[in-house]
């Protein structure tokens, strides 16, 4: 079977909530990118919907992520449009190496997190445990967990979780055969590379601007 095939079988059989939900992951993406406040409402749309598939998937695990994913959006969403208790719009930023160096801590500590809660609700599933997709799908995980964290705060840095974790994702999601998704990523991640090259020329321009 081609890969065309494959995408179109997976097509055919994408529910109208899984494609609104990929639909809105993809504008959210998008408007991430423009810097746009919009990247929030948005994205909680896509990730709510992903809420209650996995969930009735019995992917519990993937459920409660996408809640988590839920919950750092709204607070994504306040902090863009707030600074110090104040109605006012956050700047983008880039990391301090504390901070650089706290994001790769946290990305480690959520990895073994994510994994262990992986193995525990695929206990009963020997072919899963025995093979190394469990370690890609954590590692994938806490990519994004982090690179949702760094978004909410409006750093730069944020699009290299995104981006690593998408290149990842893109084999992975082929892999198990599902090429919709794997195509999903592939769009993500140009989107991330023309966001972070974006967001870069614009901390540039504020900080140009700030020394004159």
């Amino acid at each position: 079977m081609s890969i065309f095939d494959q995408f179109y079988i997976n097509l055919l059989n994408t529910s109208y909530w899984e494609l609104i939900a990929a639909l809105t992951g993809i504008g959210s993406v998008w408007f991430a990118r423009k810097e746009n406040i919009l990247v929030y409402p948005i994205g909680i749309i896509s990730v709510v919907i992903y809420v209650f598939i996995c969930f009735n998937a019995q992917l519990y695990g993937d459920a409660g992520i996408n809640f988590f994913y839920a919950v750092v959006s709204l607070y994504g969403w306040y902090n863009w449009t707030h600074k110090n208790g104040k109605v006012e719009t956050l700047e983008i930023s880039i990391n301090k190496p504390s901070e650089q160096f706290t994001g790769i801590l946290l990305t480690i500590l959520s990895f073994v997190g994510v994994l262990l809660i992986i193995r525990y609700f695929n206990r009963d599933n020997i072919a899963y445990l025995s093979s190394p997709v469990q370690y890609i799908d954590s590692l994938t995980t806490a990519l994004f967990i982090i690179g949702m964290w760094q978004m909410a705060l409006k750093r730069v840095e944020n699009w290299i979780y995104w981006i690593i974790g998408d290149i990842i994702s893109i084999p992975l999601y082929f892999y198990k055969g599902l090429v919709f998704t794997s195509f999903q990523y592939m769009v993500f991640l140009i989107i991330a590379i023309m966001g972070y090259i974006e967001w870069r020329k614009r901390w540039v321009l504020i900080n140009q601007s700030a020394l004159q």
